[in-house]
C-alpha cells in the first residue's frame, strides 16, 4: 500500500487571467495572472494507492472524522463507497453538515472506492461492478469498449487487500461496516449480499442495475449464501425510474418493479432485514444526494437531540 499525499485534491487546476493585448500591469503581471491555481483539497482526508495482486492499482480515498485526532482511545464504524469520483465528496459533505459533529450522525470513517489507475470510470465500473459478460445483443444496454463480469475478482480484492488494510491503518470497528452504491455500483453490491454477505453489516442500495444479464443477481438468490449475522438492507429507488411516458421516466428498465421483487426475495433469506423507500419526485441522475442522506441517518443514527440549525 502506497500512501499518495494528505488530502484529496478535488480540482487539478484554476485558470486566471486574461490573453488580450489590452491587459494591464506589463508582462511579469500577465505571466502570474495565467499561472495555475493549486488544486482545492478537502481536509482530513488521505490518498491511498492498494495493488491487486492481478497487476492493477487502485486509489482508496479516506476521509477521517474531525475529532478522530482527539479521541486515540475510539474506534469507529465504515462507510464504503463506490464511484467515488462522484460519492465521496458527497457523502463527506453530508455526514459533515448534517451530522454536527456526531449530533444528527455519529462520525464515521468515510473510504471511497474510484476507478482503477490508468482507466476511464465508465471502464473500471463496467468491468468490477457486474457479475457477468452478457451477450452485447442490445447497444442501449451494453458497450462493445468495455469488459464485463469482473465483480468476484473486485468483491476478493475488497475482501483481501482493501478492507484489511483500511482496518490495520485506522482505528476501525469491523463488526460495523456499511457499504454504499448506485447504479452499477448498487448491482455490485447486490452481488457481494448474495455471495459474501459478511463484509459488510449494512447495505445502502440505491437504484440498483439488477436488469443486467437478464436479472442475473436476481436468480443467483436461490443459491445465495446466508449471513453469520444480522445484516440490514435499505433498497432504495426513484419514483421515476419505472416504464412510463415522459422524459425522466425509462424506457426499458423498471427499477421500481425490480427492487420490489428483489425486497420480496431477500425477506425469504434468514438474517436479513430490507427496508424499501421510493423517493418522489427523482429520477436516475437525481435520486442519490436524498438516498444517502436518509441512508447514513438510518445507518449511523447521533446522540441526539436532532439539530437543524
Amino acid at each position: 500500500m502506497q500512501v499518495v499525499r494528505r488530502g484529496w485534491v478535488l480540482a487539478a487546476v484554476l485558470l486566471a487571467g486574461c490573453s488580450s493585448p489590452l491587459q494591464s500591469g506589463g508582462p511579469g503581471k500577465a505571466a502570474e495572472a495565467a499561472t495555475a491555481a493549486p488544486g482545492v483539497v478537502l481536509p482530513d482526508t488521505e490518498a491511498l494507492v492498494i495493488h491487486d495482486p492481478a497487476g492493477r492499482d487502485y486509489p482508496v480515498w479516506v476521509a477521517l472524522p474531525a475529532d478522530y485526532a482527539l479521541h486515540p482511545e475510539k474506534r469507529y464504524p465504515v462507510l464504503y463507497v463506490t464511484d467515488a469520483l462522484y460519492s465521496f465528496p458527497l457523502a463527506r459533505s453530508v455526514r459533515n453538515m448534517v451530522g454536527q459533529r456526531g449530533v444528527n450522525l455519529e462520525d464515521f470513517i468515510l473510504v471511497g472506492l474510484p476507478p482503477q489507475q490508468g482507466l476511464t470510470s465508465k471502464a473500471s465500473r463496467s468491468r468490477d461492478y457486474t457479475p457477468s459478460n452478457p451477450p452485447r445483443n442490445d447497444p442501449a444496454q451494453y458497450s462493445d469498449d468495455v469488459e464485463y463480469g469482473g465483480a468476484g475478482h473486485y468483491r476478493d480484492f475488497l475482501a483481501t487487500q482493501v478492507l484489511p488494510r483500511i482496518d490495520a491503518r485506522y482505528r476501525t470497528d469491523p463488526a460495523r461496516r456499511a457499504y454504499a452504491g448506485h447504479s452499477y455500483g448498487g448491482l455490485f453490491g447486490a452481488y457481494v449480499l448474495t455471495t459474501q454477505p459478511d463484509l459488510f453489516q449494512t447495505y445502502i442500495l440505491s437504484s440498483p442495475s439488477l436488469w443486467f444479464d437478464g436479472h442475473l443477481v436476481a436468480r443467483l438468490q436461490n443459491t445465495a449464501v446466508q449471513p453469520t449475522r444480522p445484516t440490514t438492507v435499505l433498497l432504495s429507488v426513484g419514483s421515476y425510474e419505472t416504464i412510463k411516458p415522459g422524459p425522466r421516466y425509462f424506457t426499458r428498465n423498471d427499477l421500481l418493479r425490480d427492487n420490489g421483487d428483489f425486497a420480496q426475495q431477500l425477506r425469504g433469506r434468514r438474517g436479513i432485514t430490507v427496508e424499501t423507500s421510493v423517493i418522489e419526485g427523482e429520477d436516475h441522475f437525481t435520486v442519490y444526494p436524498t438516498v444517502i442522506t436518509r441512508a447514513l441517518l438510518r445507518t449511523f443514527p447521533g446522540t441526539g437531540p436532532y439539530s437543524s440549525g
